[in-house]
């Protein structure tokens, strides 16, 4: 799976206000299966994934434990 963190101004602030850290993924993969991958590549724990299709792309929201912070997570990946 390929996952691509997304990097826009609204999605800066979701990591901020909401815990939230946005990425594009593959069409065909389920929530399960995105919420698996970014457990074990961040060792983080996810609480709740929102996908939405927009172009022909699939961006999920994914909402991290709140023991672990967004921000860290998007520091590390060079977000911000």
């Amino acid at each position: 799976m390929r996952l691509k963190p997304i990097a826009t101004e609204k999605a800066i602030m979701k990591v901020e206000s909401e815990n939230v850290i946005t990425f594009l993924v593959d069409e065909n993969v389920t929530k399960t299966e995105i919420k698996k991958e970014i457990e074990n590549l961040f060792k983080v724990k996810v609480d709740k994934i929102r996908t939405n299709v927009r172009n022909n792309k699939k961006v999920a929201y994914v909402q991290l434990n709140k023991k672990y912070l967004a921000i860290d997570l998007a520091t590390k990946l060079g977000l911000m």
